[in-house]
């Protein structure tokens, strides 16, 4: 069977005249480029419906569930928030009790807002050594569902955004002796499960990154995939696993045919396919290269004296480095700065001590070299003083983890020993709110979220107080720069509060 843009392709060069929609008609209107215009189509005859695929997109997505090793698969053209919504939303009735993870993506708890559920929080514990997240266990999983068990379901996010992954076989254990189902948010993971050398197991002896197994080979009932985020496609493309039949599958295509586009992008489509047909040919030489050019560069990267790297603990997944300056009381945003400024590489995101870059199967050689070559510099740069950083901290080149000079740093989410007070966020969110300076709104409940963003990760959800050691750390991202979403970037930095 012909790769999905090649059909598009072939049809936008023939003769067939576009009675139909979109507005272009196939024609060079504009800036845009006709090569994208041609092949831009909607579901005329031939190319199949996505909301009721029986030819060419059925094919694609049974494809798709072979290759991630699924029962069912689905197109996603409104990225990872689709799946996301539509997952939660048919594993749980309306109003009922979801258990989740506290470093999930916004669109999980606007999930839980639609639906009007109850929700319960799992929290990661804190890397201390790099200030990042690490991933939920099956310990804890295993405590909530004996301590709430009228939890109908489970939320959990692997790999989390900087990279950690999680026991996903041993929570899928127990929650399955609930006979509940477990949903993955595995957006940052379609990479995963690709290659032969994928481990079920995570090895943590090893020094040496691997890429791990995915959810749906290690007993998750639905797995959310952003295919452009690790692989060669376009931005909103992702896919959704289904495994089981403890999701009512009925239920969850009605879910995608209301929070999915009814008009899906072809164009969109096509890159999923040519993504997953370049893994399926060539995944195994992309794979290797990648993995030897990123071992490499962590490698180089070890005679950093001031600056650490990604954790080698068997935990940590592939692509995501992880650019702390914790040590010496750097601001990550100053780095991202740095890195942006003077050496032309644009990061994912910059947070309060580190920051992220991400590498992938796209990326040659000469990203890792050009990386390389910058954070050598900027590590040389602070040892020689040329880079202001807090002198106690160089000077006694403390060990990582024991260094006293930095401010401690809040994850990108609620760390397990912040109960916050909050009220039900379906409740909350429509409350009557207003509008004032953020010093005025400690120990007042939020009406709006408040994240760093990227991520996405709420800080705060509505419904939960804002309490004085959160206003510090707001206080302390907005003056590095860092973007806060619900917070006013200029000040008095206003904020909404329930009235």
């Amino acid at each position: 069977m012909k790769a999905l843009y090649e059909q598009l392709k072939e049809y936008g060069e023939s003769e067939y005249y576009p009675y139909h929609m979109p507005g272009h008609k196939r024609r060079q209107l504009g800036c845009m480029p006709e090569e994208i215009l041609q092949i831009d189509i909607t579901e005329i005859e031939g190319f199949d419906n996505l909301h009721q695929p029986e030819d060419i997109l059925r094919s694609l997505q049974e494809k798709a569930a072979r290759l991630y090793g699924a029962e069912e698969s689905f197109y996603l053209v409104n990225g990872s928030t689709c799946g996301i919504l539509s997952a939660i939303s048919a594993a749980l009735p309306y109003g009922g009790h979801l258990l989740m993870a506290r470093n999930s993506h916004k669109a999980a708890y606007h999930a839980a807002y639609l639906r009007n559920l109850t929700v319960s929080y799992l929290y990661p514990t804190l890397l201390s050594e790099y200030d990042i997240c690490d991933v939920i266990t099956p310990k804890q999983v295993k405590a909530a569902l004996e301590a709430e068990p009228d939890i109908e379901a489970v939320f959990v996010v692997s790999p989390t955004y900087e990279g950690r992954i999680a026991d996903i076989a041993g929570i899928a254990e127990v929650v399955h002796e609930k006979g509940l189902p477990l949903i993955v948010d595995e957006a940052h993971g379609a990479h995963l499960g690709l290659t032969k050398s994928s481990s079920k197991e995570k090895d943590t002896s090893s020094q040496v990154l691997s890429f791990h197994a995915n959810s749906c080979q290690l007993g998750a009932d639905v797995v959310i995939h952003s295919v452009h985020k690790t692989l060669p496609a376009m931005t909103q493309t992702a896919l959704l696993h289904v495994n089981g039949n403890i999701i009512n599958r009925d239920r969850l295509r009605r879910f995608l045919h209301i929070y999915q586009s009814s008009s899906p992008s072809y164009v969109l489509m096509a890159s999923i396919d040519n993504a997953l047909r370049l893994v399926e040919k060539q995944g195994e030489a992309l794979f290797l290269e990648f993995q030897q050019n990123f071992t490499q560069m962590l490698e180089i990267l070890s005679d950093c004296k001031f600056l650490q790297f990604s954790p080698m603990d068997g935990a940590q997944d592939m692509g995501k480095l992880v650019i702390s300056s914790k040590r010496i009381g750097l601001p990550g945003q100053r780095i991202y700065d740095i890195l942006l400024q003077e050496y032309h590489l644009q990061l994912e995101m910059a947070a309060g001590s580190y920051c992220l870059a991400m590498f992938t199967i796209g990326d040659t050689r000469e990203a890792y070299e050009r990386m390389c070559y910058a954070l050598l510099s900027i590590d040389r740069d602070i040892a020689e003083g040329r880079i202001a950083v807090e002198a106690d901290c160089v000077e006694q080149e403390q060990p990582a983890g024991e260094t006293e000079c930095a401010t401690r740093q809040l994850p990108l989410s609620a760390t397990q020993d912040m109960n916050y007070e909050r009220l039900p966020l379906s409740a909350a969110w429509d409350k009557d709110n207003e509008r004032i300076p953020l010093q005025d709104a400690i120990d007042r409940y939020v009406a709006e979220f408040i994240n760093l963003y990227p991520p996405g990760i709420p800080l705060l959800v509505p419904g939960e107080m804002l309490e004085e050691a959160m206003y510090s750390q707001l206080l302390q991202y907005l003056n590095q720069g860092l973007n806060v979403q619900g917070v006013s970037a200029k000040a008095p930095h206003l904020v909404k509060v329930l009235k």
